[in-house]
């Protein structure tokens, strides 16, 4: 999506940028993880097809994508690449023609270091509050594998319920409504973002 390419958010444990190609060989050395691979759905690609993929998911209308970054080794290199700082990344999908306020959300923290420490829950509390705020998103969808506990136990903390479970493709489908009670408890836990111009910006925000 190009409607987020040249900003820049700010959290207190991460920091969501667009994905560049600059992203691209750590987040393939990432995917070489059945494991990974297994929890995301995803199908191996070659480095020449993850470059591809991220220049797609840039011009897509439809897909919204952030990598996130360690906000606190983010602050403690400045002037260094984003790919040392890598964490995750977290997708708001558009893809329902009919229902254009609806958004399927996924989080990956694939770093292993990273895990267990509240960033993946930070980086959906801002996509979410992005996708109200920017692009009109008043539902939200999280499809989750049903091995995957931890992501089922924070979607539900968040305040997603379940509303459907699909024995075909192992997974649970989990739901937010965005009523005005919701809305405001999102933006009150995400009040401290700051949003930035990425590049010009960024050695600036830290």
């Amino acid at each position: 999506m190009r409607l987020n390419q040249n900003i820049l958010l700010l959290g207190k444990k991460v920091v969501l940028v667009p994905y560049t190609p600059e992203h691209v060989p750590r987040y393939h050395e990432w995917m070489k993880s059945e494991e990974l691979r297994r929890l995301t759905a995803s199908e191996p690609l070659t480095l020449e097809q993850e470059y591809v993929m991220q220049h797609s998911w840039r011009e897509d209308a439809d897909k919204c994508t952030f990598i996130v970054l360690d906000a606190e080794k983010w602050r403690a290199q400045p002037g260094t690449g984003e790919e040392s700082c890598m964490a995750g990344d977290v997708n708001l999908f558009l893809t329902d023609l009919g229902d254009p306020s609806l958004g399927e959300i996924e989080v990956m923290i694939a770093e292993p270091s990273c895990r267990g420490q509240g960033l993946g829950t930070e980086a959906v509390l801002m996509m979410m509050s992005y996708g109200v705020t920017k692009l009109g998103v008043t539902k939200f969808e999280a499809k989750i594998g049903q091995g995957n506990e931890p992501s089922i136990r924070m979607f539900r903390k968040l305040h997603f319920e379940q509303v459907a479970v699909s024995s075909v493709f192992q997974e649970v489908t989990l739901r937010l409504t965005m009523s005005e009670p919701e809305r405001q408890w999102l933006l009150e836990q995400t009040s401290h973002v700051a949003e930035k111009p990425y590049r010009a910006g960024a050695s600036e925000a830290r």
